[in-house]
């Protein structure tokens, strides 16, 4: 049981580091580091939810088209068409 914790540890700190760039965040004031761990986790916690097999690419793919984050959280984007 206890190795099975420390897998799924290193696992999610691997995710975050590799991926997230977290270990060489430049944000070390106040409890910024932590909130932005936080926010790290929610991320990839929620798209482990949806089913993403590969965290990485699902947030490539993401970052390549921002707008495909609205539906994961349940914004619904509506793009006028006269541009406004």
């Amino acid at each position: 049981m206890i190795r099975g914790e420390w897998t799924m540890e290193n696992s999610s700190h691997h995710i975050r580091d590799v991926t997230f760039s977290e270990d060489a965040s430049t944000v070390h004031a106040g409890t910024a580091p932590r909130a932005m761990s936080a926010f790290r986790n929610l991320a990839i916690g929620t798209l482990k939810i949806l089913g993403a097999s590969n965290i990485a690419k699902t947030t490539r793919a993401i970052s390549a088209e921002p707008e495909r984050a609205l539906p994961i959280l349940g914004i619904n984007h509506q793009p006028n068409p006269s541009g406004s």
